[in-house]
This record gives structure tokens, C-alpha cells and sequence, in this order.
């Protein structure tokens, strides 16, 4: 029995040699990063890289030219109940990297007794007692520590989690203010084409009533101008719509509260270099959330690989008991005790947790490459919108004017007799779907230079351009 303590020193004294704890360093998962941009917007050579303005700022739509924009935008960042949601989400994160951080924990209780005999004296004895505890958790492997850098790497995952949902935010909110505006556009439009139409109706009306033309001519013309004004009607509720989703962003009830816009016309968009895509990076707060919860996963990781390795607990105790609460500090009895415990003798149990926390890690690996990838894609595509539109917008201005010209022409010819009234009707009709393609591809470009940003993550080197 002599032999039994030194034993249990030796062997105690062998496992905490051999338990040698190295934290894993994070080494970033490889990734096949194109050199660049395939549809890569280069500033003009009056606006090189190194002579343009970088937006070091976070309000990125202001480069828009819209003050109302910019207004409704500072707004909705303020009220907006999901981005409140998401700064509770940040706070009790880190709240929870100081729950973390908490050793040793303290604790202390009061209490009282009244002690009677049941038989003999009749007198009784009252004792109070006041004890209090401190349990320090020696932190020999450093399991304690990560934990507290998972806690630290989630609470900036959320930090980042918050700037991605205000991105998104004013994005939903550029987008909806210029639908309402578009959407103010093709309803000018369409009562323009119902004045036209009833115009045309009127004169076909004339011809008729002089026999000039059949029937025929005179219902394609009432059918023309009812077309139309069964398209107001979804016009008008669209609009209904989108003021409703509009209002819904700023924590209110879906009423009309703010300026619109009655018309979109793009000046121009401005120039600007998307950078290389290995920066992507560091500009989106989507990947970095995922990067950072990776880093989370990594220390969770070694957290669960040593909580299973011996643990050494010092435990302090002062305590008094006495008749008197005015005598409560006059016996105190202090206790300094330790204790050393072996985890790892629940094997099983270690190797499955172990096991899982791998897996989960090896899961976020494959999640932030996969959304790397995504985010290179959102960007190329993006850049690409953005071309086309442009290219676009040249091709339907020449398009109005020929439809002009043309629907001008058909008309004198109807008139000379020339041609029936459905080839006019339908020349009118071409003149109209340009009209309305005009106003979606101004809507398109503005959309498309937003999706560029926010590809980006609101931030790039840009020049000059700007938008009416």
C-alpha cells in the first residue's frame, strides 16, 4: 500500500508529459483563382487605376447621383427590422465570448437553522452560516483557450454576417425605388398610348360614319384602345405591389411615404476597374463569415480533441458557522482542495466527438470553397449584364426611331388610303413594345451596375460617369 501513492504520482506524471498539445494553425483551403475577370470593366486611359478615387467609404450608392435614393437608403439602414434582428445576433455573440472567458467562477450562500430538543430544555439553537467557493479550471492544454477563440471567430462571423444583410438591404431597396419609378414610366407611357389610340378611334369612328370603312376596321380599333386600359389596370397594381414591399423595409405599415420617381434615364455609368478576383476575398462580408466560421469550427475542433485530455481543477472554500450573525467572521474555516480527472478513459465516447468535429470542419471547408466560387460567378455574370445592357441601349435607341418613322408613315398612308387600318394599329403597336424596352433597359442598367456592387461587396475602384 506504501507503493500505491507513489504509483499514482508516477503514472499521473507520465501523462501529463505525454500529453503534448499543439493547436492547429489554419491554413486556408486551396482555390483555383482565374488571374482575371473575363468580362473585366477597364477604366478609360483618362482614369487609369492609380489616378481613380477608391471608395474607401461604405455608402458606395452615393456614386448612384441620387439624392433620394440616398436619403431612403440612410433610412431603411436605420429601421429596417432584419438588420435590427442581426445586431441582436452580434451582441449576444459577443456576450457569449465573455461567458467564455469567465475563470474562475465564484460562488457564496447564506444560511440559517434553528435547531429544538424534543424532549429536556425548551430552548433552541439558532446558527447561521456563510460560505463561499472559487473554482479555478487550470487550463493546461489550452482547451479553454479554444473555446474562447471559437466564441471570438463566431462573434466576428455575425459582425460580418450583419454587414452582408445591410448589402443586401440596399440592394432590395435601390431595386424596389427604381421599379416604382419604371413602373411611373410605363404608366405615362400607357396613357399617352390610350390618348393616341382614342384619337385613332375617333377618326376611324369619322370614316365609318362616312362609310369609308367596314366594320372590321372599327372593332380592331376599340380593341386596340380596350388592350390598352386593361394594361393600366396591371400597371397600376403593380405599382400597389412594390410600394408595399418597399414599405415593408422600413419597419411600417404599407403606405406611400416617401418621393418617387416618375421616370429613369441612365447619363451614363461610371468607370470603374472590378480589381482581380483573388481580392474578392476581402471585399465580400458573405466569404469572410464563411472564413471565419471555418477558423471557428478549426478551434472548436482542438477544443474537443483535448477536452478529453486529464483536466486539474483547484477548488477554495471559506466558510463560517456560528450563533451570531454579528460573530459570522470571527471562526472562519478556509479549504484549498484540487482535483485531477482522465477524460480520456471514455474512449469511445472521445473518438466519435472527435470524429465529428473533424467532419463538421471538413463540411465548412468544402461550404467556403463552394461559396467562393459562387461569389466569382455572381461577379463575372454581373460584369457581363452590364456589357450587354450597354450594348443593348444603343441598339433600341435606333429601334425608336426607326418605329417612329415608321408608324408615322403607315399612319399618312392610312389616311391616303394607302394601307388598312390593322397594318397602322400594329405599327403602333411596335412603337409602343420599343417605348417600354427603352424604359426596361434603363431599369436593366441601373440593376445591372447594383448587381456589380454588390458583387463586389460594395467596393471598387471607379471614375467618373454618373446617373439622372
Amino acid at each position: 500500500m506504501r507503493y500505491f501513492k507513489p504509483t499514482i504520482v508516477l503514472l499521473v506524471a507520465n501523462i501529463l508529459v505525454g500529453c503534448t498539445v499543439s493547436h492547429t494553425s489554419y491554413q486556408r483551403a486551396p482555390l483555383a483563382t482565374p488571374l482575371a475577370w473575363q468580362n473585366n470593366v477597364i477604366a478609360s486611359p483618362n482614369h487609369s487605376p492609380t489616378a481613380t478615387a477608391m471608395m474607401a467609404d461604405d455608402h458606395w450608392w452615393k456614386h448612384f447621383d441620387d439624392q433620394q435614393l440616398n436619403q431612403l437608403i440612410d433610412q431603411v439602414l436605420l429601421r429596417n427590422n432584419d438588420l435590427a434582428g442581426v445586431d441582436i445576433v452580434v451582441r449576444l455573440a459577443k456576450l457569449q465570448v465573455g461567458l467564455t472567458a469567465i475563470n474562475p467562477t465564484v460562488s457564496a450562500s447564506v444560511g440559517t437553522s434553528n435547531n429544538r430538543t424534543l424532549r429536556g430544555a425548551p430552548d433552541s439553537m439558532h446558527f447561521q452560516s456563510l460560505t463561499g467557493s472559487a473554482t479555478y479550471l487550470v487550463d493546461l492544454w489550452g482547451n479553454l483557450a479554444s473555446q474562447r477563440d471559437a466564441a471570438e471567430w463566431q462573434a466576428l462571423a455575425t459582425v460580418q454576417d450583419r454587414e452582408s444583410i445591410a448589402l443586401a438591404l440596399v440592394g432590395t431597396t435601390a431595386s424596389f425605388y427604381w421599379q416604382i419609378a419604371n413602373l411611373h414610366q410605363h404608366i405615362d407611357v400607357n396613357e399617352q398610348s390610350i390618348a393616341y389610340s382614342k384619337k385613332t378611334l375617333e377618326l376611324v369612328r369619322l370614316q365609318y360614319a362616312n362609310g369609308a370603312v367596314s366594320t372590321l376596321e372599327l372593332l380592331q380599333a376599340e380593341q386596340s384602345l380596350l388592350a390598352l386600359q386593361a394594361n393600366r389596370t396591371q400597371l397600376l397594381q403593380q405599382l400597389v405591389v412594390s410600394r408595399a414591399a418597399l414599405a415593408l423595409l422600413f419597419d411600417g405599415p404599407p403606405e406611400k411615404s416617401f418621393s418617387e420617381r416618375q421616370t429613369l434615364s441612365v447619363v451614363s455609368l461610371p468607370n470603374f476597374d472590378a480589381g482581380l478576383p483573388s481580392e474578392l476575398l476581402g471585399r465580400r462580408p458573405d466569404l469572410r463569415a464563411v472564413e471565419l466560421r471555418l477558423r471557428s469550427m478549426l478551434a472548436t475542433n482542438d477544443a474537443t480533441r483535448i477536452s478529453f485530455y486529464p483536466t486539474f481543477m483547484l477548488t477554495g472554500s471559506l466558510s463560517s458557522s456560528i450563533t451570531s450573525l454579528l460573530n459570522l467572521f470571527e471562526n472562519p474555516v478556509g479549504i484549498l482542495s484540487s482535483g485531477l480527472t482522465f477524460p480520456f478513459f471514455q474512449w469511445n465516447q472521445m473518438q466519435l466527438s472527435v470524429k465529428v468535429s473533424q467532419a463538421n470542419y471538413e463540411k465548412g471547408v468544402i461550404d467556403f470553397r463552394q461559396t467562393f466560387y459562387r461569389a466569382l460567378s455572381d461577379v463575372e455574370v454581373a460584369l457581363s449584364a452590364r456589357s450587354q445592357f450597354q450594348a443593348q441601349s444603343d441598339k433600341l435607341v435606333q429601334s425608336l426611331h426607326a418605329a417612329t418613322k415608321i408608324e408615322r408613315l403607315y399612319q399618312q398612308r392610312y389616311r391616303a388610303g394607302a394601307v388598312s387600318l390593322r397594318i397602322w394599329l400594329d405599327a403602333q403597336e411596335a412603337q409602343r413594345v420599343v417605348v417600354a424596352a427603352v424604359a426596361d433597359n434603363n431599369l436593366n442598367l441601373l440593376t445591372s451596375q447594383l448587381n456589380v456592387y454588390l458583387a463586389l461587396g460594395g467596393d471598387m475602384k471607379w471614375s467618373g460617369g454618373g446617373m439622372k
